[in-house]
């Protein structure tokens, strides 16, 4: 009975760590109208994207530019000419890519 009691209270402690480090990245673009893009990250349990890596890629995925979001989990940039991506990268399993056709003012 014991080993059963162990076994149920393992189960359950894996299975509640493993919810409570679930979490779902967020990240929106914006035009703001004068020559830059904003891009706002976080995640859904609501923690902090400071640090995240973020890049601008052009079509041909080559590097427009590198950083990560900042403090306020920011990243601003100017917009660059020609088709790009934002590749919001917070880790395996954790990439957003934002088509820059679709970050309008």
């Amino acid at each position: 009975m014991r080993r059963l009691s162990l076994s149920v209270l393992f189960a359950t402690l894996t299975l509640s760590s493993l919810s409570a480090l679930a979490h779902t990245p967020l990240c929106a673009c914006y035009d703001m109208g004068d020559g830059t893009i904003l891009c706002e990250g976080g995640f859904s349990d609501g923690s902090s994207a400071s640090g995240v890596s973020i890049r601008v890629v052009d079509s041909d995925d080559n590097p427009l530019l590198e950083g990560e979001m900042s403090e306020d989990s920011e990243f601003e940039f100017d917009k660059p000419d020609g088709d790009y991506t934002v590749v919001f990268d917070a880790g395996p399993g954790h990439n957003i890519e934002i088509d820059g056709q679709d970050i309008v003012e």
